[in-house]
């Protein structure tokens, strides 16, 4: 067990991109399990897009001068409570920090399948997984044989999004990324049919050169205008699932997307976004749904891994500028394999 404790500080609000000058590294003694709780050492660290729009002075951001909020993977290594015994490994929510003290109710307990990875859990059966399963079949509630399109298709919930729609029977898989080797991969690997890169032209013009039969339903990471040039392509009662708007955290200058409200009525559109957070209760329907699929093989894991936490803020850096290919994910140095 290291002998100190380590926590990441947001120190300042970003304007644009953030910078490791907006962070502070915080060294302490390791903490002490009150009564009823117990000590949990951090192993794996998820970092993701929201972090981003938490920085901000928004309601319910993050405080500054105070540990980051996140998902975590950790292994129970001194316990003042029968309800967490030493040893086991959970998840919970106290974010960037080696070591957190955690009552009963702030954690899961993780089911162990065989042959599925701990990382799985911050990815394809995590946050990013329940997002793109709530996506596809509550908001969408994607039928078989819909062709989608996919925002950030090479992101955590995009890669995500497409290997669930594929196994949900669906059609025509269209995706945007931000370079040729995203793209090649999520045609090779992934199953999308096609992808182009958001970069080269306007995103009307390259989405309708990917989709010129139009699609049923688009799951929006991005906002902008990939979320105006979406309105334009989808058919009749098309749906536009809501997630993200990564487009513009760090451009808040940035004006917003025309979009046609015409189509919008013309064609029936509905546009709904949601929070993972309110549909957490279908966390054992989504192990139900991908856990034999990952067994089998049906499904893989998309995983950029980062070895150490003293690399965690630099692992999100390299996010929010496109570095990472599927589920961006710190590991301890004690995991490596």
């Amino acid at each position: 067990m290291n002998e100190t404790a380590l926590t990441v500080h947001q120190t300042a609000r970003p304007h644009g991109f953030p910078s490791t000058e907006h962070f502070a590294f915080v060294e302490s003694t390791i903490p002490e399990p009150a009564a009823g709780c117990a000590l949990v050492e951090s192993l794996y660290w998820s970092v993701d897009p929201y972090h981003r729009e938490m920085m901000d002075d928004v309601p319910g951001g993050f405080a500054l001068d105070a540990p980051l909020e996140g998902r975590t993977i950790g292994r129970v290594i001194a316990s003042r409570t029968p309800r967490l015994a030493e040893g086991e490994i959970v998840f919970h929510r106290q974010g960037w920090r080696t070591h957190a003290v955690v009552a009963p109710e702030e954690i899961r307990h993780l089911p162990r399948f065989d042959g599925v990875p701990l990382t799985a859990y911050l990815s394809l059966l995590g946050g990013s997984g329940l997002t793109a399963y709530v996506g596809l079949t509550r908001i969408a509630r994607l039928q078989e044989g819909e062709d989608l399109f996919v925002s950030a298709a090479a992101g955590g919930v995009g890669t995500a999004t497409g290997r669930f729609a594929r196994v949900l029977g669906a059609g025509r898989l269209v995706g945007s990324t931000g370079s040729t080797a995203k793209a090649a991969y999520l045609k090779r690997e992934v199953g999308y049919d096609a992808v182009f890169q958001h970069h080269d032209e306007t995103a009307a013009d390259l989405l309708g050169e990917a989709a010129p039969d139009g699609v049923d339903v688009f799951v929006d990471n991005v906002g902008g205008e990939q979320l105006a040039a979406a309105v334009g392509v989808l058919r009749e009662f098309g749906r536009i699932v809501r997630i993200g708007t990564i487009s513009q955290y760090n451009t808040p200058d940035l004006p917003p997307p025309r979009i046609n409200h015409v189509d919008i009525v013309e064609k029936s559109i509905r546009m709904e976004g949601f929070l993972v957070r309110n549909y957490l209760d279908l966390q054992e329907e989504l192990y139900e749904f991908a856990v034999p699929h990952l067994q089998s093989g049906r499904l893989a894991l998309d995983e950029t891994v980062i070895d150490g936490f003293e690399n965690i803020v630099d692992a999100f850096l390299g996010m929010l500028r496109g570095r990472n290919t599927g589920k961006i994910i710190v590991r301890d140095r004690t995991q490596q394999q």
